[in-house]
């Protein structure tokens, strides 16, 4: 008589839209099928005095419906510390690191390029893709290309960091460096921080 099935603990994870791509191709090459992800709305990165407040629901949410472990896929992403807060309070973990820039980079490797990082604007390839929809037009850049030279005058040099190899968004975001006026640069650096972050949720 074969023993009966033990039900695998349930795993969620409260990612950030932004990322939902790159989370999705972590979570397919570890195996982690069995995992439930929830995505709130990128745009939330335009408030992001708002996105406690929403992580907290979705916490909130995911223990009301027996999920035993969860995981915060977010950075802490202009909180100034009130997402670490929440997370504190109900007990999960998020990914280390500031903003996706970052744990894309590699926070290590973020860290120890100290001040060079301010004078840097950063694209990942979500804002490559979406870079009208959250820089320029929420901006007002193209109805006032004046503002470029307010927002963009202190900053050297545009750094696609590229979680993947597509010509398109190559295009893409050396032509929004060229419309902002900044050097570009192209830094290959696939998942970065998110891959071990992630690989660790499935530990014991």
């Amino acid at each position: 008589m074969s023993a009966p099935s033990i039900a695998p603990e349930r795993i969620r994870v409260i990612a950030c839209g932004a990322i939902a791509r790159e989370t999705i191709a972590v979570l397919a090459a570890n195996g982690m099928d069995h995992v439930e992800l929830t995505c709130l709305p990128a745009i939330l990165h335009n408030h992001p005095q708002k996105i406690p407040g929403e992580i907290e629901r979705e916490i909130t949410e995911a223990r009301a419906d027996g999920v035993s472990r969860i995981f915060v896929a977010y950075a802490d992403c202009g909180t100034g510390g009130l997402l670490d807060a929440v997370c504190e309070t109900h007990g999960v973990e998020r990914i280390p690191g500031p903003h996706c820039y970052s744990f894309f980079l590699g926070n290590a490797q973020f860290e120890a390029e100290g001040d060079g990082t301010m004078l840097s604007f950063f694209l990942t390839d979500f804002l490559a893709r979406q870079f009208d929809a959250f820089v320029t037009r929420p901006l007002g850049l193209d109805r006032h290309p004046e503002l470029l030279e307010m927002y963009f005058g202190n900053y050297e040099k545009l750094v696609y960091l590229a979680q993947s190899d597509d010509p398109e968004l190559d295009r893409r975001a050396e032509a929004a460096a060229n419309f902002l006026g900044l050097a570009y640069e192209r830094r290959r650096t696939g998942y970065g921080d998110l891959a071990t972050s992630l690989a660790a949720v499935n530990a014991p």
